[in-house]
């Protein structure tokens, strides 16, 4: 049974970029495709695609390299925890590397980047941060 899904995304993805794959494959889920749509916005992955498969679908996101084989996701750490929720408002979004870095957050007009949810002047829960 796992009780965290998205930090098993956010390992998955860790790993991949350590030993450099092309793609990794998550168990789908709205919440995680969520994120994958946030990453690609922001720059951080390729694209991300739906694999149906039997017992599950995946989702099938496709990971960034830079034109030397440089990484484009140095860190992606969990920081609002399934024992610990950490709630931001707006006035006190974390800035990741003086802006360098994201950090994902949930709000009610669903999940967007700490820059996204500044400019729609909304807060939420940090979900991670990734630079």
């Amino acid at each position: 049974m796992m009780t965290d899904p998205i930090a098993d995304m956010l390992t998955r993805i860790r790993n991949a970029v350590a030993i450099e794959r092309a793609y990794v494959d998550v168990p789908h889920s709205k919440e995680k495709k969520g994120i994958a749509d946030v990453l690609q916005r922001e720059g951080y992955i390729w694209d991300y695609e739906e694999v149906e498969q039997q017992p599950r679908n995946q989702l099938r996101i496709h990971l960034k390299y830079g034109p030397n084989g440089e990484r484009v996701i140095q860190r992606i750490d969990r920081v609002s925890k399934p024992g610990r929720r950490i709630y931001s408002g707006v006035a006190d979004l974390p800035e990741v590397l003086q802006g360098m870095g994201i950090s994902i957050v949930s709000t009610n007009k669903g999940l967007l980047s700490n820059r996204e949810a500044k400019e729609q002047s909304v807060g939420g829960e940090i979900l991670c941060t990734i630079w």
